[in-house]
C-alpha cells in the first residue's frame, strides 16, 4: 500500500535508509562529535540533555556514558528500539521517547538540548518550525543552551551537485536535487539500490541561512546566539562545513 504520509512520517523511508544513515564510521565518529559539543557548550556532567530527534541514539548514548541525565526523542520507534537495546546492553539510564518534535515539550527541564543534522526544517508550514522551537525554549531551563546542526544555506549553495551518486555497503545510492521557492527549499529524489531491489524516496526540507535561523531564534525568545563552520567553534565563513548554531535563553 502507498503511504501518503509526508516522508519524514513514513516508518519503511527510516527503517530503509538506516544502514545508510548510521553505518559503523558514524557510531565511531560520536564520541568525538561529543568531547567537540561538550567543549563549545562548556557543559558539567550533572547536567540534563535532551537529544531532539535523536535517531538511534548514538549522541544521546554518548552522553550517558559521561554521567549526563539524558532523554532521546524521536518519532521512529524502530531506532528508539535500536537505541533502548543498546542502553541495555551497557547499563545506561536514559529515557527514550516516541514523539513528534512538533509536540514534545517539558517545561524548564533541561540544561542542554541538542538537534544534529539537519533534523529541523521538515515541514512545508514555516509556523510548525517557530512551534519546534517555540518547545525547546520552554524546555530549556532558565541559562540553558541549545545546539543546532543545520546544512546551512551558504553551504549549501558552495557545494551544490544536481545529482550525485555513491555505494556504500554493497547499497546503491542515486540522488537528484531541485532548490525552489528563492532559495528558501529544496527536493532530493533518492533511488536506492540493495539486492537488486529499487526503492524510491522524496525528501525536502526547508534551508536556512545563518542570518535566517538566528532571527528565528531571536523572535522565539533566546537572547544570545553564536553561529559557527563546525562543532570546534570555527568561523561561519566560505570555509564552513556546517551551519552550526548555539542559543541561549
Amino acid at each position: 500500500m502507498l503511504d501518503i504520509n509526508p516522508w519524514y512520517e513514513q516508518d519503511t523511508f527510516w527503517e530503509t535508509v538506516e544502514p545508510i544513515m548510521f553505518p559503523q564510521r558514524r557510531w565511531s565518529d560520536a564520541p568525538a562529535e561529543v568531547d567537540k559539543i561538550i567543549a563549545l557548550l562548556c557543559l558539567q556532567p550533572w547536567m540534563a540533555v535532551l537529544d531532539l530527534c535523536c535517531g538511534v541514539g548514538r549522541h544521546a548514548l554518548e552522553f550517558a556514558r559521561r554521567g549526563y541525565q539524558v532523554i532521546g526523542v524521536d518519532r521512529t520507534q524502530a531506532y528508539l528500539d535500536r537505541a533502548r537495546r543498546q542502553a541495555g546492553t551497557e547499563g545506561l539510564e536514559i529515557d527514550f521517547v516516541q514523539e513528534d518534535m512538533r509536540s514534545f515539550c517539558e517545561p524548564e527541564a533541561f540544561d542542554v538540548i541538542i538537534n544534529l543534522f539537519t533534523s529541523f526544517g521538515y515541514f512545508e508550514d514555516p509556523a510548525q518550525d517557530r512551534q519546534v522551537v517555540m518547545n525547546i525554549h520552554r524546555s530549556l531551563k532558565t541559562n540553558g543552551v541549545l545546539l543546532m546542526d543545520l546544512m546551512g544555506k551558504e553551504v549549501l549553495a558552495r557545494i551544490f551537485q544536481e545529482r550525485s551518486w555513491h555505494e556504500q555497503e554493497g547499497v546503491l545510492i542515486l540522488e537528484e536535487r531541485r532548490v525552489s521557492q528563492a532559495w528558501s527549499w529544496i527536493e532530493n529524489r533518492w533511488i536506492i539500490i540493495k539486492n537488486g531491489n529499487r526503492t524510491d524516496f522524496v525528501v525536502s526540507n526547508r534551508l536556512y541561512s545563518a542570518a535566517e535561523i538566528t532571527l528565528l531564534l531571536v523572535e522565539c525568545g533566546f537572547t544570545s546566539i553564536e553561529v559557527y563552520g563546525d562543532y570546534t567553534g570555527s568561523a561561519y565563513d566560505q570555509t564552513a562545513k556546517r551551519l552550526v548554531v548555539v542559543a541561549h535563553k
